[in-house]
């Protein structure tokens, strides 16, 4: 531990970000394209997936930055398991540059201290967290929060934060240098600004398809060249037979009984306790202030004017709904007449909340001065904090006991019926426990069968069953099941006349593919030749299309985005026709009939914007170039190591990827 960190000093408040640029060395792994997999370690060691220099890296170290990355990229999780091998090769790749970056900053000097920790904790987005209100929250709180946020140690964070810092300063050293010259800042200003209609003939690849009938010949040359993508295209199948163990086939499903119910109401008491709270009408004169933020004297007079006139009326019996609905300057109330209900403490202004439960259930309170303005309140209802009794949170309670009842004497059930079928015989332990056995046809594993539906553990227990091994019980969407595998078909290439179908469909597309880069080529040609795209079009069959002025970037009908391949339509002058340009699944040929260059004087406005942009992407290009030299650098040294073994346990061998 830092001790340092429980000396008080200056904090700054920032709102809570993310404290992932502890893991900034993220960015390699978009720096360094293809991997950075240097030589296999000699004298492998389990736990160990590589070292850098005399660095390890370790499994536990590369599966917290797997889970890093799959957060960052997917933040509402589902990535199914058989992709995790893909995030801990790069989570590999960007260790491994992590540490190569650190070593040489370290070489340069570069290295953060002690003091610059603190200072980034105390500082940085985290501090709202560590420091709240300026002080330490304490080494035990500190050790949890590290252990719990980012499943390290203490000591284990403190390296990363500076390992970022040193990175930081690396990358400023770097592309401190980088400038960018005004040609450069309006030939970036032109190409984002520029504008251009144009004449654009579509060939579509579905038009092309329609005249594609292949012989018999031809498919069965298709289909023996292709073969091995079609190996095994035709899955395992299992037969099965199978016992339910659901709700719907118990005769008397388990009640929670009386006792049931008053020891969980005892052990949940917590939940149930219902806290003071009031239901409350009220009227809000807002007190305006100047441009200069100050309040003008003479409209706060005359708020507290209006107020008080307002508190006249209700008190002399005028409906106080009604002069809410009339006069109250708050939005969110004036339409139920200045209605709150359920306002508990902790939810409104201080003043006002505090003048609110002092009122007693009808009455109307003074005047209050809010953060708002002036306040007039009425206290409708009052609840006073209680717990709610046992009968009155039963209907809550007992579907929970229910289910855990259910729950639980389904898998007791299900036990019984299992150890009875490896005994006895699946047929036996089910007429003797009152259940019926299904036999299944031939399946694959992605079916869904009658009474089990979506089940990935009921497949995954007869797909890795040897066929008659003994049954197994296994949890389904709605209970159990006894389940046993008796039949096994290998996975099989199909026959050309079994997926005949699909053998066309890929023949047609692949075929249509090439001709229509051929016909849009050739649609290229003529146009150029003739300097005539509609002559062209008309000629090959094309569809001749007109443009909106647009921007690079834009979309355009059966075209899609003008980025890419289509983006060099900016490039070209009125009448100029482009070259065949891929786009959308379509062949397009454009031709230019209009061009707007940007204005000079707007340059002037977006100067500074358009120079950051520039910088940012030319600082990228100095550190991806100097990174992939580093990394080269360190090959041939010798100084990164693959432990092969460890990383084809936990991710598959490379090829895989």
């Amino acid at each position: 531990m830092i001790r340092f960190l429980q000396t008080p000093g200056p904090l700054k408040k920032f709102l809570l970000g993310s404290l992932l640029l502890i893991i900034c060395v993220m960015m390699v792994v978009t720096l360094v394209p293809g991997g950075i997999f240097g030589d296999a370690m000699g004298g492998q060691t389990a736990g160990v997936l590589a070292k850098v220099g005399s660095e390890q890296i370790t499994v536990q170290e590369v599966q917290n930055q797997a889970r890093q990355i799959v957060r960052q990229q997917f933040p509402r999780g589902g990535i199914p398991e058989q992709y995790m091998p893909i995030f801990m090769r790069q989570a590999v790749d960007s260790l491994i540059m992590r540490n190569l970056i650190t070593s040489e900053a370290q070489r340069m000097g570069l290295a953060a201290s002690n003091e610059e920790v603190r200072y980034e904790l105390q500082h940085a987005p985290i501090a709202r967290e560590l420091f709240p209100g300026g002080n330490f929250i304490g080494q035990q709180a500190y050790e949890n929060f590290v252990s719990t946020q980012f499943n390290m140690s203490v000591a284990q964070f403190e390296q990363e934060v500076k390992r970022s810092i040193t990175i930081r300063k690396l990358r400023a050293a770097i592309e401190g240098g980088v400038t960018a010259s005004n040609e450069e800042l309006m030939d970036a200003y032109r190409r984002q600004n520029v504008k251009v209609k144009f004449d654009y003939a579509v060939l579509t690849l579905d038009d092309v398809m329609k005249n594609i009938n292949p012989s018999e010949s031809e498919l069965k040359a298709f289909y023996e060249q292709n073969k091995n993508a079609y190996e095994n295209s035709i899955p395992e199948q299992r037969k099965a037979r199978y016992i339910e163990i659901t709700a719907s086939k118990l005769p008397n499903p388990p009640q929670a009984s009386q006792e049931d119910l008053q020891k969980y109401y005892k052990t949940n008491q917590e939940q149930y306790r219902v806290p003071e709270s009031i239901t409350l009408r009220h009227i809000l004169i807002r007190v305006p202030q100047g441009p200069d933020g100050k309040v003008d004297p003479k409209a706060a007079a005359d708020a507290k004017a209006k107020i008080d006139n307002l508190l006249k009326q209700a008190k002399g019996g005028a409906n106080f709904a009604d002069l809410a609905k009339k006069n109250t300057e708050d939005p969110g109330s004036r339409e139920k007449g200045g209605l709150y209900e359920g306002i508990v403490r902790g939810q409104m202004d201080p003043a006002f909340e505090k003048a609110a439960f002092a009122t007693q259930k009808g009455q109307i309170s003074d005047p209050v001065q809010s953060s708002f303005g002036w306040h007039i309140i009425k206290v409708e209802d009052k609840t006073e904090p209680h717990l709610r009794s046992l009968e009155e949170v039963r209907p809550q309670i007992e579907p929970i006991l229910a289910q855990q009842k259910l729950q639980s004497e389904l898998e007791r059930i299900s036990r019984t019926v299992e150890a009875a079928a490896r005994t006895q015989g699946m047929d036996k332990a089910a007429s003797s426990n009152g259940f019926q056995v299904t036999n299944t046809d031939y399946f694959a594993q992605s079916a869904s069968l009658p009474g089990i539906g979506n089940s990935p553990e009921f497949m995954s227990a007869v797909f890795t069953q040897k066929p008659m091994s003994p049954p197994q019980a296994v949890r389904i969407p709605s209970g159990y099941a006894v389940v046993q595998a008796t039949e096994l078909k290998p996975a099989a290439t199909p026959t050309l006349e079994q997926i005949r179908d699909r053998v066309v469909q890929e023949f047609k597309q692949q075929r249509a593919q090439s001709l229509l880069a051929q016909r849009t080529q050739e649609l290229s040609d003529r146009a150029r030749a003739a300097h005539n795209l509609k002559a062209a079009a008309k000629a090959v069959g094309a569809t001749v299309r007109t443009s909106d002025l647009v921007s690079p970037g834009q979309q355009v009908p059966q075209v899609g985005a003008l980025s890419g391949a289509a983006e060099q339509v900016f490039e070209l002058k009125p009448g100029e026709i482009s070259g065949p340009i891929p786009a959308s699944g379509n062949g397009i040929v454009m031709q230019v009939v209009d061009k707007q260059e940007p204005s000079p004087a707007e340059f002037d406005k977006q100067k500074d914007q358009i120079r950051e942009s520039v910088l940012e992407r030319k600082r990228a290009e100095v550190m991806e170039l100097w990174a992939s030299n580093l990394r080269d650098r360190m090959q041939k040294d010798g100084k990164i190591k693959i432990n092969e073994k460890e990383m084809a346990r936990i991710a598959g061998p490379a090829g895989a990827q």
